[in-house]
């Protein structure tokens, strides 16, 4: 009877702990199952956010808007106003340097200087200079009309003397015409000495230059004549 009993008890003792061994067993089995569910819901969304199309042209457009607005501001930046603004600066001062240069004017007495001076050959010639001391080109035109003394009119010129073309002044180039002051063999008429001479750089012109003539002056007769203005001295002192 005793043993029965020990034995009954001993049963159950095992029984009791093989069923608290059970419980524990589920308990932990059910805490590895939960963190097992929280893991697997994670990657479920981390898949699901990855393979959605939706998602991925969303991102993929915001990230074309931002490089396009990029572009964009790097390029009207450099584009208009680096490039455009500075060349046009640049191109206009250029432009301006260049038509200053280029410009003719008729040669003037207030930029130029002219001499008169008397040469031994031909004889009885006076030779005109006339010297660009301003800074742009200039011009002289047709012949120059010379008043010597107090004669009341201009000699007239040599029609065969005139050029082929204008007579150009670059900045300290000088252009030339001479003068026949009287018949060489002495057969001119009213013949008299001037001290004073006024040079017009052609009949048109409102101002003269006054070229200072030899302290003795310059005989003159009704045989004058003038050249017209010529590029070099040897042109104009053919007449």
């Amino acid at each position: 009877m005793f043993t029965r009993t020990h034995r009954t008890r001993m049963l159950a003792a095992a029984a009791l702990a093989a069923a608290t061994l059970t419980l524990t067993a589920c308990n932990n089995g059910q805490g590895v199952n939960d963190e097992g569910a929280s893991t697997e819901s994670a990657a479920t969304a981390t898949a699901s956010t990855a393979a959605s199309p939706e998602a991925s042209a969303s991102k993929g457009s915001t990230g074309g808007a931002t490089g396009s607005s990029g572009g964009t501001g790097s390029s009207g930046s450099s584009g208009s106003s680096g490039t455009s603004g500075s060349s046009g600066s640049t191109g206009g001062s250029a432009d301006s340097a260049s038509d200053s240069s280029a410009t003719t004017v008729a040669c003037a007495k207030t930029s130029t200087r002219t001499t008169a001076t008397t040469v031994s050959r031909p004889l009885n010639h006076l030779l005109l200079t006339v010297t660009n001391t301003g800074s742009k080109n200039c011009t002289l035109v047709d012949y120059p009309a010379v008043r010597f003394g107090e004669a009341q009119s201009v000699p007239p010129a040599f029609e065969d003397s005139k050029p082929q073309a204008v007579v150009t002044l670059a900045p300290g180039e000088s252009g030339y015409a001479s003068v026949l002051l009287s018949a060489a063999d002495g057969s001119g008429s009213n013949g008299y000495t001037a001290k004073s001479l006024e040079v017009y750089f052609n009949a048109a012109a409102n101002t003269a230059a006054t070229p200072s003539l030899p302290a003795k002056g310059v005989y003159v007769d009704d045989s004058i004549r003038v050249s017209y203005w010529q590029s070099t001295m040897a042109d104009a002192l053919t007449w």
